[in-house]
């Protein structure tokens, strides 16, 4: 791949979206298809790409930074006319190749772009349109073949009855010779009712000044397919997650139910797991085996043991290790380390903080900004009081502490190993180990004082 580049194409508004967002930025399974298109070219070990950026293109410099060129599309005049916009670019790689993807077709995959780039060096290729077969091809260009390659590209429109019955369309993707574009892109003409530059004409004009044309069929039936609306872009989102869980279930993963299931596509799950509904999965987790993760669970960025069952849990960012047991209604955010044999129970909230092998820490209660020990007990209603208004402070508490119901832990603190702290005690200094700290004012009790009251609520 070191002498060959890619150009994609993502300067579309899609205004059948509805919305100020180019469309390659829509998302399949929480990544733009922007992205999906890119990793493609990655994975195909392409390193050079340049990007052709349109409408709202602030929004493409922001995703994209400075990991590739981008080049700017002033005006939206067709795919030719976008593909010109990086021309100055292509001069740079004369003597190479060159692939044009669309960015918002998410599914073109990198053995497509291997194997149809060897078909097109093998063959001495100056064009080499991808193509796949399916069932129902209506509204794609056909491909017309020859005895050597092929002859062209007809739209839906201009396709004759007998072939409108082809099953081999036009994906959008092509590779190109590079010198062979620029010299086609020079003598493309908006002869259309639209007043654009096709970037499909560049096939007729290499065959007609005597270049080999040719097509590559892709083994990916889906490679042709994008979303020019929202119900287009469900029907992307569906594919791709029934995709994904099947490629799961084959990897011995479980599914009792598939609704409301959603996977990323660099999620990784071990066998034995399983997955229950309304569990969404994302960015680069990886879930150990035997675990039982579900239902309702949303999981980004995380790396979760074997055995571990999580109960409606949102985690982020964050370690999970083995044979933990989370939930229901628990989040963990983000830089949170929860250690082996854990158990966390209805209602907490853990927060940049390290916990301890076996510490259970029940319910109603927030551990934030923390370093916890092994062993330690948390009482209902526990918060660690990590911020001032102005600075965040740690706390920390050792093993086998013992944390009373509603304490509050005002940071930074320290409770030693095997201190108790009572029921309804705030803490503002160092408990050492073994000790117990208890803060309570007197007990007052008025004799009489409800019946009072009471009496004058029923008056009323």
């Amino acid at each position: 791949m070191s002498n060959n580049c890619a150009v994609i194409l993502a300067g579309g508004q899609g205004k059948r979206m509805k919305s100020n967002l180019p469309k390659p930025m829509f998302e399949v399974l929480g990544e733009p298809m922007l992205e999906w298109v890119i990793t493609a070219c990655e994975d195909s070990g392409m390193k050079d790409l340049c990007i052709v950026k349109g409408f709202n293109a602030e929004a493409i410099d922001d995703y994209i930074g400075s990991r590739y060129t981008t080049v700017f599309q002033p005006e939206r005049m067709g795919t030719g006319h976008a593909v010109m916009m990086a021309a100055d670019w292509l001069k740079e790689h004369s003597g190479g190749n060159v692939l044009i993807l669309c960015g918002d077709a998410p599914f073109v995959d990198s053995e497509t772009i291997r194997k149809s780039l060897a078909q097109h060096v093998e063959k001495n290729n100056a064009v080499t349109v991808i193509t796949a077969e399916i069932e129902n091809p209506r509204g794609y260009g056909r491909i017309i073949r020859t005895d050597n390659g092929i002859d062209g590209i007809v739209e839906e429109n201009d396709a004759t009855d007998e072939q409108k019955k082809i099953h081999e369309v036009n994906s959008g993707a092509y590779w190109f010779k590079v010198d062979e574009l620029l010299y086609a892109l020079n003598e493309i003409k908006p002869n259309n009712s639209q007043g654009e530059y096709y970037l499909t004409d560049s096939v007729f004009i290499l065959i007609a000044a005597g270049f080999r044309a040719d097509a590559y069929i892709s083994e990916n039936p889906d490679v042709v397919l994008g979303a020019n609306d929202r119900k287009g872009l469900l029907q992307l989102n569906n594919i791709a997650r029934l995709a994904i869980i099947e490629k799961h279930m084959e990897n011995g993963v479980e599914f009792l139910c598939t609704d409301g299931v959603s996977i990323g596509r660099n999620v990784v799950i071990g066998a034995g797991t399983k997955i229950l509904q309304g569990t969404i999965i994302k960015g680069d987790t990886a879930i150990g085996e035997d675990c039982v993760i579900g239902p309702n669970c949303l999981i980004e960025n995380c790396a979760v043991g074997n055995g571990t069952r999580l109960n409606y849990v949102q985690a982020y960012n964050s370690v999970i290790e083995e044979n933990v047991k989370m939930g229901p209604f628990v989040h963990i955010r983000p830089d949170s380390h929860i250690k082996s044999g854990v158990k966390i129970g209805d209602f907490v909230e853990v927060k940049n903080s390290n916990i301890g092998e076996k510490t259970s820490i029940a319910h109603l209660t927030y551990v934030g900004d923390s370093d916890v020990g092994s062993y330690v007990n948390f009482g209902c209603g526990v918060v660690t009081v990590n911020y001032n208004g102005i600075t965040k402070y740690r706390t920390t508490i050792e093993d086998n502490a013992f944390i009373g119901c509603n304490t509050n832990l005002i940071a930074p603190v320290t409770v030693g190993k095997g201190a108790y702290t009572a029921a309804g005690t705030t803490v503002t200094k160092d408990v050492p180990d073994g000790a117990l700290a208890i803060e309570r004012a007197e007990l007052k009790i008025k004799e009489n004082f409800g019946d009072k009251l009471l009496k004058n609520r029923i008056k009323k």
